[in-house]
């Protein structure tokens, strides 16, 4: 499975005194990345919660390496780092659209719910668990 990443241009609200995107807006970012992620795989958070499955952010994790400026675009490739059923990791890679040097690398990490207890995807939707499988092994263009 190929995926293309994820294209965002900075804009000016994003920014610090500095000019520089503001810290927070990375973790955004990651958000919009993996919803987009996730739906061009054919597995939307709407679906999933739905049929009453929430994917909660437990820990989230971001080293900045370059910083971003209002007007620049990037790119921001989500991958799953780790999946076993019950634990999802997602990562992260942001590169500058015109350069490709990498500029910010991160993750978030995840578990299932459904009517507030932590379930098992591959018992409750195996459809579902057979798709994150799946995206284990996809490939990213940048």
């Amino acid at each position: 499975m190929k995926m293309q990443p994820y294209y965002h241009k900075a804009q000016y609200y994003e920014t610090d005194q500095m000019g520089i995107i503001h810290h927070s807006n990375y973790i955004r970012w990651f958000e919009e990345a993996r919803i987009d992620f996730m739906s061009k795989c054919g597995l939307s958070y709407r679906q999933m919660e739905e049929e009453g499955i929430i994917c909660p952010v437990v820990g989230v994790e971001c080293s900045y390496k370059q910083s971003v400026k209002f007007g620049d675009d990037v790119l921001i490739v989500p991958y799953i780092k780790e999946y076993n059923g019950i634990k999802l990791t997602i990562g992260y890679n942001i590169y500058s659209a015109d350069t490709k040097e990498i500029c910010t690398t991160g993750e978030s990490r995840h578990c299932f719910t459904k009517d507030n207890k932590i379930i098992s995807l591959k018992k409750i939707s195996p459809a579902f668990h057979n798709l994150f499988e799946e995206l284990k092994k996809a490939e990213v263009e940048i």
